[in-house]
């Protein structure tokens, strides 16, 4: 079985983008602003939006189910305050219990939280607590920085987000660190914000002691880690001049890495040095990167190919990053799949 632990709805009905515009309009007049119920998208509008796109590419390139989220540039945590951002994660996050429940053989949800800046994360539990226990979700996605490229919030080693991890090891799900679009003109949102929050997790992560409070807490840094697997003997280094253990010790016990990696020496590298146990894999597909390879023929986010022809990995090692290591880190997900027979 293939599980690919990492997509998003990028494909969602146009009505959701323009209820979401009205949102927004109406932060400024609060009387334009638009009622959840006036968003109307039918099944066979989200059938469409998914058999044409998603489902069809999981098909031609083999992957069985993937994980799958709200948009996450739609996120935008940044824009209006807490109730702004709480009625939209509803929102979206209803349309991914739909998907889930059109197709429960190839999607199951993860959360998006409606986190805003300068708000206590514990304003986001009773979004996550519906999402796990009403809708099923399996993980959830934490924004580092809900300022948007601004980066106002303490570290996620912080007790600041204790409130989240609590939650997290009560329900035994993992958070994908995921942020949002950004809204500092220094950071393209996919090119830059995404790879430096990755790369800024695995930091602040390997500078804390966050998995002494929390020993079962994980997380999967998405983008195969950001730079964190390119420059390995930097944080092995940096980490021993701070007096921590030795990465395996600090960070891989709780932290796993995901193949959002588009070319084959990206992907090759990452198996190459970040242990087996903690890659899963994922695709992103229909996301940041969508456009085929001249070099190659195949579109840059068919992340399976880059698996398959590795030299780093045997086919043991192969069914462990597709499958049985996602099992392991989304525990809900394999009790889901277990009680279905897969």
């Amino acid at each position: 079985m293939i599980i690919d632990c990492h997509g998003h709805y990028t494909t969602a009905p146009k009505a959701l983008e323009a209820w979401r515009n009205r949102q927004i309009a109406g932060i400024k007049d609060p009387a334009s602003a638009p009622k959840a119920s006036e968003l109307k998208i039918g099944d066979d509008e989200i059938r469409e939006s998914i058999e044409t796109n998603q489902l069809k590419f999981m098909k031609e390139r083999g992957a069985d189910l993937t994980i799958f989220s709200p948009r996450a540039s739609f996120m935008a945590h940044h824009i209006g305050d807490f109730s702004v951002s709480s009625a939209w994660a509803a929102i979206c996050n209803a349309l991914i219990h739909r998907v889930s429940q059109l197709f429960p053989d190839n999607f199951i949800g993860a959360a998006m939280l409606p986190q805003s800046p300068g708000v206590d994360p514990k304003t986001c539990i009773p979004e996550l607590e519906k999402c796990v226990k009403t809708y099923g979700f399996v993980g959830i996605n934490l924004n580092p920085d809900p300022s948007g490229g601004h980066w106002t919030s303490p570290p996620l080693t912080d007790r600041h987000w204790y409130p989240i991890y609590e939650k997290m090891v009560e329900y035994d799900i993992p958070a994908m660190v995921h942020v949002s679009t950004s809204c500092n003109s220094c950071f393209h949102t996919t090119g830059a914000h995404y790879i430096n929050a990755d790369t800024t997790a695995v930091m602040q992560f390997i500078q804390g002691d966050l998995f002494k409070d929390f020993p079962t807490l994980r997380f999967v840094v998405p983008h195969g880690g950001g730079a964190a697997p390119y420059h390995w003997g930097r944080y092995r280094g940096l980490a021993q001049e701070l007096k921590k253990p030795l990465l395996k010790d600090q960070l891989l016990k709780n932290v796993f890495f995901d193949t959002c990696v588009y070319h084959q020496p990206g992907v090759d590298l990452l198996t190459k040095v970040i242990p087996v146990d903690n890659i899963l894999f994922a695709s992103e597909m229909i996301g940041a990167v969508r456009g085929v390879d001249p070099e190659t023929g195949h579109h840059y986010d068919d992340t399976k190919r880059y698996i398959e022809a590795t030299l780093n990995l045997t086919p043991e090692e192969r069914r462990k990053v597709y499958e049985t290591n996602a099992r392991r880190v989304y525990p809900r997900l394999d009790k889901v799949l277990t009680a279905r027979g897969r």
